[in-house]
């Protein structure tokens, strides 16, 4: 299965990245293999839909599972109706990340972590809980 996770990084050792649509990159991994793609975000720097955005990236790659830190609810709504099932929470290693899910240790998000515009001075950037 291939599942895109966020990251700042270019390879297995990077940490998981805290937001979703504002990482700097995905690393689209095979889950049998651990081959895997270093995709740029493209919409890291976009003013408005950076989560809707990457959510369409990682969906024209294939991913069936995201593995991030936080996803806000326009990013976790593209991302459900694409079929895309969201794992949020999730920090340490992509390699590591990826292990922990393929072992059934992660599971699925049900909703959003995050208002929106999370992290860049919006209204809603306060984690759930908090």
């Amino acid at each position: 299965m291939k599942v895109a996770i966020s990251t700042n990084g270019i390879d297995l050792s990077s940490q998981v990245a805290e937001r979703f649509g504002r990482c700097n990159s995905f690393l689209i991994v095979d889950t049998e293999t651990m081959e895997f793609e270093v995709v740029q975000n493209t919409a890291v720097s976009s003013a408005h839909g950076a989560g809707i955005a990457a959510a369409q990236l990682v969906a024209s790659k294939g991913a069936k599972a995201v593995l991030t830190g936080n996803v806000g609810p326009k990013a976790f709504s593209a991302l459900s109706s694409s079929g895309i099932k969201t794992v949020t929470q999730v920090s340490g290693t992509v390699g590591d990340a990826v292990r922990r899910f393929s072992s059934g240790e992660l599971k699925h998000t049900g909703e959003p972590t995050v208002g929106g515009h999370f992290g860049t001075g919006g209204r809603g950037g306060r984690r759930q809980g908090l």
